[in-house]
């Protein structure tokens, strides 16, 4: 089992021929004294964005919400949110060591759109624990072998054994949503995929791994302006890819591709926990309850845990565009 790897966004795998601009794009020679992609996303801002989106960047300050239907105006002060992140962190070492001590199991899936922040939800939801115990699934592209596999084989191979947490920066639902939009699979394969997957996370659970399902969902305001400031971050530039550079242009094709997955994949036995993320602060003390909420362990601090807020977090029905 592939452990303590660093977040990272996890590679769609492609079952079908990628689009000839994909092909051209990662078999193109790179340029040595060049990062890839760096230049494209102000190129998209200036040239293809919509103009509200555009005026809506250029007027936000910095710390101003910029999705009109977003319930705040402002991102919750860091303050407030050192102050109740604090005492999460120390109910998820608690829980952590129950589960060590008891021999459960977790897993929880971060999915949602492209900037969302599952990457730094998951660092500030692992960041006292042990490694060992608690390891993040970011998986690359499959192997020729395993793109040959049964779909979901090479994700039960990263399932948690007993008294360990697996928290999946990405997961099976690549083929629900950006395999769809980029016709990484076919339109048969994915309806198999949803077929299987309620089998499948029934059988997850049956097993007695707890499962927790996070979406994080961003305006398309807030996904371009944060890509703008990686794009302009000499340390954050390397997360910058191809899928993120066209995707930002599928921006409808990925909304009807993430309402069918929700609509299709939210159940009794797996649920999904909806979070508006235009708000990192706000995002990351809503995952962290979100999952707190799910375990039953030693000494839990209901109070310290907090009552989730309902104006950014709930099941699907909370989208908005």
């Amino acid at each position: 089992m592939a452990k303590d790897r660093p977040a990272s966004k996890s590679d769609p795998a492609p079952a079908a021929p990628a689009p000839a601009a994909a092909t051209a794009a990662t078999t193109a020679a790179p340029d040595p004294d060049k990062i890839p992609f760096v230049g494209d996303i102000t190129r998209f801002l200036t040239d293809e964005a919509p103009s509200a989106i555009r005026t809506a960047i250029e007027k936000a300050g910095r710390k101003d919400i910029l999705a009109r239907s977003y319930p705040y105006d402002r991102e919750m002060s860091d303050k407030d949110y050192e102050a109740q992140m604090e005492g999460l962190q120390v109910e998820m070492v608690k829980m952590m060591y129950d589960l060590r001590t008891t021999g459960k199991r977790l897993v929880v899936l971060f999915e949602g759109r492209d900037a969302a922040g599952k990457g730094g939800a998951i660092e500030r939801m692992r960041e006292n624990l042990n490694p060992r115990s608690a390891y993040i699934v970011a998986l690359a592209k499959p192997t020729d072998r395993e793109a040959g596999q049964w779909y979901f084989q090479r994700y039960i191979d990263q399932l948690p054994a007993k008294g360990e947490i697996a928290l999946f920066d990405r997961s099976w639902y690549n083929r629900g949503v950006v395999e769809k939009v980029f016709g990484f699979c076919t339109d048969d394969q994915r309806k198999l995929f949803f077929r299987r997957l309620p089998d499948f996370e029934k059988m997850i659970v049956d097993e007695g791994i707890i499962l927790v399902k996070l979406w994080l969902d961003v305006g398309r305001a807030e996904q371009l302006r944060r890509f703008l400031a990686r794009e302009g971050d000499p340390l954050k530039q390397w997360k910058l890819s191809w899928i993120d550079v066209e995707g930002l242009k599928k921006w409808d094709a990925y909304t009807d591709a993430i309402t069918e997955t929700l609509a299709k994949s939210h159940s009794k036995d797996a649920p999904w926990t909806v979070i508006r993320a235009d708000d990192k602060n706000r995002a990351r003390i809503a995952a962290l309850q979100a999952v707190l909420r799910a375990v039953d362990y030693r000494r839990k601090d209901k109070q310290a845990i907090g009552k989730p807020d309902d104006k950014i977090c709930g099941g699907p029905e909370i989208l908005k565009d």
